[in-house]
Parts: structure tokens; sequence; C-alpha cells
């Protein structure tokens, strides 16, 4: 994995922790990740050598040193710009493929419902997505807004 891709890869993933949509083993894995793709830091070592039954307790003690050791962002839970830096991580993950529309618009309302102004259409998406037969478009075209909105998100990155 390139450098700058496993850089993003750790960004995305702590965001993604902060409002549980991986798990702690997950960043975990990210972090050995890192290093094997050149990625270097005292705490992303700590970090990386977590076992599974430590990772459930000690990620939130290492994880937001292990960020600011790379100059990346930890993110207080809840606040708006986690929100959004998950957001973009999860538009970014249906663009590569590795989530469909649905999945993509289903966990964006699940995560942040009405609430989020960044993912306001993506969560419209997911009611238009349940209304089934009742709904003003087909499947095929909320699945084309749905990547439309994803890589509008990708492309506005701070």
């Amino acid at each position: 994995m390139p450098l700058d891709q496993a850089t993003r890869t750790l960004q995305d993933t702590g965001a993604l922790w902060r409002i549980d949509a991986v798990s702690p083993q997950a960043v975990v894995r990210c972090a050995c990740d890192a290093l094997i793709a050149g990625l270097d830091s005292p705490s992303l070592r700590i970090l990386a050598g977590l076992t599974r039954a430590e990772a459930d307790y000690h990620v939130l003690d290492i994880l937001p040193a292990a960020l600011a050791e790379l100059g990346l962002d930890f993110y207080p839970r809840d606040s708006r710009g986690g929100q959004e830096a998950a957001a973009r991580a999860l538009a970014a993950q249906a663009v590569s493929g590795s989530l469909t529309p649905r999945e993509l618009a289903a966990a964006i309302h699940r995560h942040f419902g009405h609430d989020l102004p960044l993912t306001e259409r993506l969560a419209m998406l997911d009611d238009e997505y349940d209304l089934g037969a009742y709904a003003t478009m087909t499947g095929e075209q909320i699945d084309q807004e749905v990547i439309a909105e994803a890589r509008r998100l990708t492309h506005e990155q701070p």
C-alpha cells in the first residue's frame, strides 16, 4: 500500500471508529497495515501491538497519540468535524466499490439521520430506497444519485 493511501486509511479508520462504524480490532489491523506501508511513530507501534482483547480497552488511550505523532486529526466523539470526516470516509468506500450505494445511504442515515447538513441528501435517498414501489425514482436512479453524492463528498475534502 502506498504511504499516502496508508495515511488516508489510518485517518479514515480513526474517524469511522469514533462513530462506531469499525471495531477497535479494525483500528489495530489498520495500524499494522500502516506500519507495513512505512508510517511509523512510537504510539503507532504500540497500537499495532495490541491484542484483540486489549484493543477494546486501549484504542481510546493510544489512537489520539498515534494520530497526533503522524500529524493527523483525532476527532472528539460526536464532533461535527469527526462526523463529516467519517461521512467522507464512508463515501470514499462507496466510490471505490467496497460499499454499495444502498449500503452507503443506509450507513449515513443510521449514523447521522437527517442532522448532518453535509449528508442530508444521502439520508433523503435512503428514505427513497425505503419507499419501494412508492418511490419517485427507480432503484438504478437512486443508486446513480447516491454515487454522484458520494463523489461530491470525496471531492470536497477539506
